[in-house]
């Protein structure tokens, strides 16, 4: 199998999660990350991984170079400010580039708005309600001109709630760190990390240029939900319901006014993937049963 070269803009759970799965695979790669620190080494399951420095506006000249070589782009970094920063910085270098057969970008549910829990599909009207989700929006359609205009091999992926070993609902009511509004009718969809990583490695066999998918499980459901699990799991107590106004955090509070149920028919029948976690009881009992 013939090596292949990736460069990833950012580098957190779910780009590490992804060459992980690459390396699981034993498929032969060069890698290049940008991270927010100075140009350093970093140690990956017994791989040497120069990481090279991108802080907005200042980077590694290196990276240009090694962006042009790149066959697969993966950009998993979110808007800053209200701007994409890789193209504020590398639009014109991602205009020349020749070898790339695939550029994945990260993007989020939260593009979708409120639709007062009704099913949501990549079809569906997108009416952000948050900052994030407009940016988000604002984000892929800047993404999807530059393809059009320049013949780029791009593919969205809107990406549902993450969580995985380190990140979890488990933790946090073990920490006591976890508010819980109980809003009738409020749903919302997650994925597992690791499902993430299987699907990104599967669409580099199975790509298709200028599509858009949601990545989820199958079960969307209200945080409380969730709670009520993971609390049954732990043998605690469930968290105490507050209302939204009792809330600190505005992202939270962004989260409770947004209520959708996402639809992943898309991706399953494209790819022909089974989830390995389709629903947050799955991915809640094997934490659980290999971290607690």
């Amino acid at each position: 199998m013939e090596k292949i070269n990736i460069f990833c803009f950012g580098f957190g759970q779910v780009a590490e999660s992804f060459i992980n799965k690459l390396i699981f695979e034993k498929r032969k790669f060069e890698l290049t990350i940008t991270s927010r620190q100075d140009t350093h080494q970093i140690k990956l399951n017994n791989l040497k991984i120069n990481s090279y420095l991108f802080n907005n506006g200042e980077f590694d000249k290196k990276l240009s170079t090694n962006l042009l070589e790149a066959n697969y782009i993966l950009i998993s970094i979110p808007p800053i400010e209200g701007k994409d920063i890789v193209l504020k910085n590398f639009k014109s270098y991602l205009t020349k580039i020749k070898k790339s057969k695939w550029i994945t970008y990260l993007s989020a549910t939260s593009v979708y708005g409120d639709h007062n829990g009704r099913w949501v599909n990549e079809k569906s009207i997108t009416k952000p309600t948050s900052p994030n989700g407009k940016d988000r929006l604002n984000a892929e359609n800047s993404w999807k001109e530059l393809a059009t205009k320049y013949n780029l091999p791009l593919q969205i992926f809107r990406l549902a709630g993450i969580y995985s070993n380190q990140f979890n609902i488990l933790k946090r009511l073990q920490d006591r760190k976890i508010q819980i509004v109980d809003k009738k009718n409020h749903f919302f969809s997650r994925v597992h990390l690791e499902d993430i990583a299987n699907i990104l490695f599967a669409s580099l066999t199975n790509f298709k240029s200028g599509e858009t998918y949601n990545i989820c499980d199958d079960l969307p459901a209200s945080q409380k939900e969730v709670a009520a699990f993971g609390a049954k799991l732990l043998s605690l107590e469930e968290p105490k319901p507050i209302t939204i106004d009792q809330l600190n955090s505005e992202m939270l509070k962004n989260f409770y006014r947004d209520s959708k149920k996402v639809d992943n028919k898309k991706i399953k029948k494209l790819f022909n993937y089974k989830f390995k976690y389709p629903t947050y009881k799955e991915g809640l009992n094997k934490i659980f049963n290999n971290s607690f």
